[in-house]
């Protein structure tokens, strides 16, 4: 199965938080709310500077993807 590069994801539990699961490498889960990362990968050894830039660049995609998603909603 061809997964999506992002899912919006929810939870009862956290009605207030608005999460963003990225599927690929390097696979995390965000909250929009408070920018907080929970990681599914080991990123040890990995250099520090290139994966900061890569993460950046992916944290506004989430965003943007956020954004798209729920203009569609209304």
């Amino acid at each position: 199965m061809k997964l999506p590069k992002f899912l919006l994801a929810d939870n009862s539990n956290f009605p207030e938080d608005i999460f963003v699961l990225h599927t690929e490498y390097p696979r995390f889960l965000i909250n929009l709310k408070n920018d907080e990362i929970e990681w599914f990968e080991d990123l040890s050894g990995e250099n520090e500077q290139e994966l900061a830039n890569e993460m950046e660049q992916l944290i506004a995609e989430a965003e943007t993807f956020y954004d798209t998603e729920i203009e569609g909603l209304v």
